[in-house]
């Protein structure tokens, strides 16, 4: 069942019929109006808005107009005032034929909303054609034998008016022997006889010329004439006689042309020339007709193309005439049968080329059908594809209204083909179709969306001004200006952000810029919002975050902090001689204030007083013996170590080490003569306590030192000592932790000292406490601790 539901054609139709039609007459009167034919043009027929009962000028705001089937426009309608105007003389006799009443049907269509109502406007008939006959003379062949009381036929005159004003009566001109007798036809028509009213006597008279005249009802009224010459023969004792006095026939109307539509047949009793008969078309409006008869075998043919929609019945008189001049008469009645010849017509009253997005039901085309066919053959369906947004509404009699099922989205779809199918139900069935291209307009309902919801930039420091460093895209899925978008920066949450002063952004394409040289040390990172304004009305928006990553170049030297090169005295590392291979002598640190590789530090001994005694590990900066110390190395040594980092192209730096080789610890520390002495400033009292307390302390270093000589020297341990003197001052606020990723190992302890205001800032000494060192230099110890008063340790 499924399958084949699925196989129907789906498509929403809808059907009229005559009862529904019919239904809608009932409900939708016609407003009617009358007028004479032939009346001047400018002729105001009626005020539409005062006979519906709108409002002053609701004709002109709701678009009204007049729709007319046909190519002619015969009424216009002026919307200021309402009168309903003749745009030019209408002949009743053109526009309707024969056909009585003759009314005109129109259709007043108004918008917003869509309304229509019917107008019929009926033509009168005014006399304004007199009776004509096609011939000017007609002969008639009458024997003198004839009785009297005998009738003749004669040839009808033609009125194009109707009713009162077409003809009325036959008259024939004064004369003995006949008169003029008016019958009515089964149609309605009047056709004239000939009645004899006294013998004739060929001898007497041979011929006779008589004026018949035909008559209408007008007033005044009209007239036409035509010459009958009567011919007065010998005796002919019968006249033809046809088998049957009315024929009947029906005819399709596609019939082709000289097709057989029936054959007469009539019989004269005489014999010779007499009884021989000719068959002939008796009919005033033979010119007229369609058909034509055969003289001598009455084969009635068709001669010209028939249309049901034009005449659906003729009435053929057919004469039959002896040789003696006798004339039989026979009616045929042919009915012309209606086919399905006519293509279904749709005539479009109003349609819309575009309309906006996300409308509700909007009103896209009113149009109407038609088909001049009957029966099944005018019955029409009409449909549009199943697939699309739209619906048909029919709205009086055969006019529909084409309307969007729901709101419609330009982005989705921005032009749609609608085919209205309309299709009669005739056998076979004849269909029209009719294409509508429908835009849909832009409405500024998308705002507009970055390709990336976030932005991640990268930016080498030391940048030149103005460097382009990338750019933001949005689209917007509407079109013209709505669819325009203007880039911005949007203000930053953060205060302390320079953001105007950092970068820039093209309002056009989103190119971003930065305005100033960055320095990755002062700034790694930031991020702001950039904003995209579409130019609609109003105007949507839509934001992206950027976020700056600041790339480090090499542009930062290695900074050694230890030991200080800065210091006004000179820091000498004590090594006692029998110090082993590999005995740690002092730790060269150092920092980068750059990341990555390019704060990779390496070490490497540039300069030694005596090569090969000394070595410098290249990945901590450790400075070691390389070998076992002899008498014969001298006591002072000068280092030269080289730091350097792994940029391109690398940066160094270097530092000088004093290396003092001493037999034990009690040998007094030598100052390199270089160097001059600190200038202690006080006053004399305090020297005198200092001196008094160095050598108390001094005492006592030296006994605690040689006990821990002994007790290295027995393990064969070396024990490394430095003292470092540093000078007060600033430690530098520009540099940076390098959380473990420098050169500071963690198996060493290192103790700094701040100056005695620590609020200043001010960095008196960085020492390094090796984990082997039992015993210190309390003498110096003292002294250091006396300029010291805070302090801590770190790994």
């Amino acid at each position: 069942m499924e399958a084949e539901l699925d196989k129907t054609p789906r498509k929403r139709q809808v059907i009229f019929l005559a009862m529904l039609l019919f239904l809608w007459e009932a409900d939708s009167e016609a407003i009617r109006y009358s007028m004479p034919e032939e009346t001047e043009s400018g002729y105001s027929v009626a005020n539409l808005e005062k006979d519906l009962g709108l409002r002053v000028g609701e004709l002109a705001t709701r678009g009204a107009r007049i729709h007319h089937k046909g190519s002619k426009q015969l009424l216009q309608l002026d919307v200021k005032t309402g009168n309903l105007l003749l745009q030019e003389k209408l002949d009743r006799e053109v526009l309707c034929g024969a056909t009585e009443p003759c009314i005109l049907h129109f259709k007043l269509l108004l918008e917003n909303p869509v309304q229509l109502f019917k107008v019929d406007v009926q033509l009168t008939d005014i006399n304004d054609h007199s009776p004509e006959f096609l011939d000017r003379e007609m002969i008639l062949r009458i024997p003198e034998s004839a009785q009297q009381g005998t009738m003749f036929p004669l040839k009808s005159a033609h009125d194009f008016d109707i009713g009162s004003n077409s003809v009325q009566n036959y008259t024939i001109s004064p004369n003995s022997y006949f008169h003029v007798a008016t019958h009515n036809r089964g149609d309605g028509r009047k056709y004239p006889e000939l009645v004899l009213d006294t013998a004739l006597d060929r001898e007497e008279e041979s011929e006779l010329s008589l004026t018949l005249t035909a008559l209408d009802g007008g007033a005044p009224p009209r007239s036409g004439t035509i010459t009958v010459r009567i011919e007065v023969v010998d005796i002919n004792d019968n006249a033809p006689e046809f088998l049957q006095s009315l024929y009947k026939v029906q005819v399709p109307e596609n019939s082709p042309i000289n097709s057989l539509v029936l054959i007469v047949s009539a019989r004269d009793l005489d014999a010779g020339t007499h009884g021989s008969v000719a068959y002939s078309l008796f009919q005033g409006d033979e010119v007229f007709q369609p058909f034509v008869i055969h003289e001598k075998s009455g084969e009635i043919r068709l001669q010209r193309a028939l249309d049901f929609e034009a005449t659906q019945h003729y009435i053929v008189e057919i004469a039959a005439t002896d040789g003696g001049g006798l004339v039989g008469k026979c009616t045929v009645a042919i009915e012309v049968v209606d086919v399905n010849d006519n293509v279904p017509e749709l005539t479009m009253s109003t349609l819309s080329s575009s309309i906006p997005e996300n409308s509700p039901e909007t009103v896209v085309a009113i149009f109407s059908v038609s088909d001049p066919d009957s029966g099944d053959n005018g019955r029409m369906v009409c449909s549009i594809e199943n697939d699309l947004p739209f619906l048909l509404k029919p709205t009086f009699e055969n006019f529909y209204t084409l309307v969007t099922e729901r709101p419609l989205d330009r982005e989705s779809r921005a032009e749609y083909n609608i085919t209205i199918t309309v299709i009669d139900l005739g056998t076979p069935s004849l269909k029209t179709e009719h294409s509508i291209n429908l835009l849909i307009s832009d409405v500024n309902d998308n705002a507009p969306a970055f390709t990336q919801m976030s932005y991640r930039l990268l930016v080498h420091e030391n940048n030149q001004p103005a460097l382009h460093i990338g750019s933001v895209r949005a689209t917007d899925r509407d079109s013209g200006t709505n669819a325009q978008i203007t880039y911005s920066l949007l203000p930053t949450e953060d205060p302390h952000l320079p953001l105007a002063s950092l970068v820039s952004i093209n309002a056009d394409n989103g190119q971003l810029f930065a305005l100033r040289a960055l320095d990755f040390e002062a700034l790694q990172a930031f991020q702001f919002h950039v904003g995209a304004t579409d130019q609609g009305s109003p105007a949507l928006s839509s934001q992206a975050l950027v976020r700056v990553v600041v790339l480090d170049d090499n542009d930062n030297s290695p900074f050694v902090l230890y030991p200080m090169q800065n210091a006004s005295a000179p820091c000498t590392e004590l090594v006692p001689r029998a110090a082993e291979q590999g005995y740690l002598v002092t730790k060269v640190v150092a920092v980068d204030g750059d990341s990555g590789r390019n704060s990779w530090l390496s070490y490497q001994l540039l300069k030694a007083t005596e090569t090969g005694l000394f070595g410098v590990w290249a990945h901590n900066g450790e400075v070691r013996t390389a070998r076992l110390l002899s008498e014969r190395d001298a006591a002072r040594h000068r280092l030269v170590v080289l730091v350097k980092d792994n940029g391109e192209p690398p940066l160094s730096a270097s530092v000088t080490l004093h290396v003092l080789l001493v037999d034990g610890f009690s040998q007094p520390y030598l100052p390199l003569p270089e160097v001059a002495p600190e200038r202690e400033q006080g006053d004399s009292l305090t020297v005198c306590l200092v001196i008094a307390l160095a050598s108390v302390s001094l005492l006592f270093l030296f006994s605690v030192l040689v006990f821990v000589v002994v007790r290295l020297c027995r393990r064969r341990r070396a024990v490394p000592l430095g003292v470092c003197s540093v000078p007060e001052g600033h430690f530098p606020g520009h540099l940076v932790d390098v959380s473990g990723t420098g050169t500071l190992s963690q198996s060493y302890q290192y103790e700094v000292c701040l100056g005695g205001n620590s609020g200043t800032g001010e960095f008196k000494f960085l020492k390094p406490i090796f984990p082997n060192l039992l015993v210190q230099d309390a003498g110096r110890e003292v002294k250091e601790n006396s300029s010291c008063r805070n302090s801590f340790v770190f790994n």
